[in-house]
């Protein structure tokens, strides 16, 4: 029987810490993120576990100038087996809290600002519910207080609460790591150095708990949830590249602009094109970039055009996907040749001859390099480690494939396809077979355990909607879709660097919930957060500790 005065303590801390960490900034990319690491470790060092085991406290380097570190801390138990509790400690920007970002990452003046704010002008549906959350007493504003340091304030404190068992059977490993909203990378590189730690401490990681943020526009039952899988996200370019003419002669060249407004209308939010698995679907894909590449004004038709994808997925892999786009793109560029050879034979009065056009993967651009000989794909190298440090993968992936699509004197009309950003892998507990099937039993049990003694209730939900760490997280990718990425992604900075060796585990989320996460009304809903999820992450982890 869980005792009152056990819950109130750990309920207690995960607020208290909750606030603390949402009180250091660590805005990805900025100093603050790679400081935010040891501030974290100093405190925990405080902690009486850590100063009796200080070796089993420690970081590991991720990357940056300053060195940014995933923060890992070990409490030990009886046995090999270990549950990882994993969350990220970087947010996105303050930016747009305006006036008030010098409060943004201090919750409780944040949110009699805000609540100041919304009583003084009329206010919209949004913001309507906004004040009605922060006027109930519930919920607390602040940028990263949801997405996610409540998150891993949950995990410390079932870390703590574990330390304190007399006999507890298993480990728990705590980790926090950075640079989740950019490119995941401190989630990869704690991945890959994941196998070495279970070696060095004797570990068997049987089960992982990601600790992100949901959220709920409703009563909270959606976010009281373990979610099963994190939804797998594709970012296909298509590299168009016309035969530029006077705009006073425009059947003397085929505009780059006809074909991808083509392949536009074949892709963008295409019902037929979302997938349907473990009840749900996802979202058919959307442009989330459209640009002819020149630099000045003249009455030439664009002769190149770069459009990017967002396409996301509950089931299928990187070749069906690929597979689909060029699919898509060849039948798109056909139909703007022939729409325009027939527009031309109307305007001219005579049949048009027929246009034709190709479609090329990046790989394949590659191999005509390679072909041709020279120094064109060192130069290419120098191009991509010359742009690495950029924030932005579509505008790096649109200047190498631009450079390569020079190199290789490909004419148009033709179409270069390949992926312009970092793969997130789909996950799922069934993806596990029987071992994952006994965890989401023994969850089960949890949740309707928990959900009843806190008078709430809790659920399962297949498909974590958000981008997250959890696709990288006790998952080890095929060898032949990482190949498949890699030789069609035309910056390394955006491919996995998947080692060999990688620890496989099944892996759910169960975090906190709120409202309008990387928004100036960001809230975390507290009671739940707060009270229920501590216990809840708790009794997950020593049911998958359970021999």
């Amino acid at each position: 029987m869980t005792d009152e005065t056990t819950l109130h303590t750990a309920a207690s801390r995960a607020k208290n810490l909750s606030l603390l960490m949402t009180r250091w900034p660590s805005v990805t990319g900025s100093p603050d993120e790679a400081s935010f690491s040891e501030k974290l470790r100093a405190h925990l060092a405080e902690t009486p576990y850590f100063q009796r085991h200080p070796q089993q406290l420690f970081t590991v380097d991720s990357h940056g100038e300053p060195m940014t570190q995933n923060v890992v801390a070990l409490v030990r138990g009886s046995g090999r087996r270990t549950v990882v509790l994993a969350g990220h400690f970087d947010t996105v920007s303050i930016a747009n809290y305006g006036t008030l970002a010098p409060l943004a990452c201090d919750p409780e003046p944040l949110t009699e600002a805000l609540m100041k704010e919304l009583r003084s002008r009329p206010l919209n549906g949004a913001e309507t519910k906004a004040l009605k959350d922060f006027e109930s007493g519930d919920f607390i504003a602040g940028r990263g207080l949801l997405d996610m340091k409540s998150g891993l304030a949950a995990g410390i404190a079932v870390l703590e609460r574990f330390a304190g068992l007399e006999t507890p059977e298993g480990n728990i490993l705590f980790v926090a790591t950075p640079d989740e909203e950019n490119r995941s990378r401190g989630m990869r590189s704690l991945r890959n150095a994941l196998p070495e730690i279970a070696r060095r401490f004797d570990l068997d990681i049987v089960a992982g708990i990601n600790l992100d943020a949901s959220s709920c526009e409703r009563d909270g039952e959606e976010g009281r949830a373990v979610y099963l899988g994190s939804i797998g996200k594709f970012a296909p370019f298509a590299f168009v590249i016309g035969r530029p003419t006077h705009a006073g002669y425009p059947f003397n060249g085929t505009s780059a602009h006809r074909i991808s407004a083509e392949i536009i209308r074949a892709m963008d939010t295409m019902p037929e094109l979302s997938d349907e698995a473990f009840g749900e679907r996802s979202p058919p894909p959307v442009c989330l970039e459209a640009r002819d590449i020149r630099d000045g004004y003249d009455v030439t038709t664009p002769d190149r055009v770069w459009l990017s994808f967002n396409w996301l997925t509950h089931r299928r892999s990187a070749a069906e996907i690929f597979s689909d786009f060029r699919t898509l793109v060849t039948g798109a560029l056909n139909t703007a040749l022939e729409t325009q050879d027939a527009h031309q034979a109307r305007y001219r009065g005579r049949p048009a001859g027929k246009t034709e056009g190709s479609v090329l993967t990046y790989a394949e651009l590659l191999e005509r390099l390679k072909t041709r000989g020279g120094d064109a794909l060192d130069r290419l190298s120098a191009l991509d480690r010359s742009l690495s440090g950029g924030t932005d993968p579509l505008k790096v992936s649109r200047e190498i494939v631009a450079a390569a699509a020079t190199e290789a004197g490909i004419e148009g009309p033709a179409v270069i396809i390949g992926f312009g950003s970092l793969h997130y892998p789909l996950v799922h507990l069934e993806r596990a077979g029987d071992t994952g099937r006994t965890m989401r039993d023994r969850l089960q049990a949890v949740m309707e355990n928990v959900a009843t003694r806190h008078g709430t209730s809790i659920k399962f939900k297949q498909i974590f909607a958000g981008i997250s760490d959890m696709s990288f997280f006790g998952h080890r990718p095929d060898a032949g879709e990482i190949g498949l990425l890699a030789t069609n992604t035309p910056s390394a900075a955006f491919t996995d660097d998947a080692r060999q060796g990688l620890l496989s585990f099944p892996t759910v989320n169960i975090g906190p919930w709120g409202r309008d996460y990387h928004q100036k009304w960001e809230r975390v809903h507290a009671p739940y957060t707060f009270e229920v999820l501590p216990d809840l992450v708790f009794e997950a982890a020593r049911s998958c500790l359970a021999d």
